[in-house]
Order: structure tokens, then C-alpha cells, then sequence
């Protein structure tokens, strides 16, 4: 999905008047915390750096031993 940086903007001004209400990318979204709307901004900040994933995203594995 292509974001724009007046999406950004947008969400992050709706952050700041901490409303639970946006128009991102063309849509009225409803969000549930303020939480999701962070998590919204990072999808997009990302997709606008060309990244395709979010800041500090990493994979990371389990390790196990044998226990001894």
C-alpha cells in the first residue's frame, strides 16, 4: 500500500490530540489504543523509507540446551 507523507502527518497530529480517529491513505480508521496508532505510524514511516519494515523490526531465534 502506497503511504504518503501526509499520512504520516496526519496520524501523527491525530496522536497528538490524542483522538482514536484518522484519515489515513484515503480511509476513516478507528483505533482501539493509542498503541495501534503508534504501530500504524511505524508501518508507515517505513513504507515511505523504502525499508519495508518497521524501525528497530528484527528476527530473532530461540536457543535451547540439552540441559546438561
Amino acid at each position: 500500500m502506497a503511504f504518503t507523507q501526509e499520512d504520516a502527518d496526519r496520524l501523527r497530529a491525530a496522536i497528538a490530540k490524542g483522538v482514536s480517529h484518522a484519515r489515513v491513505n484515503g480511509e476513516e480508521l478507528t483505533f482501539r489504543s493509542l498503541a495501534d496508532m503508534k504501530e500504524t505510524l511505524r508501518l508507515i514511516e517505513a513504507d515511505l523509507s523504502g525499508t519495508g519494515a518497521p524501525p528497530g523490526f528484527s528476527v530473532g531465534y530461540a536457543r535451547t540446551t540439552r540441559g546438561l
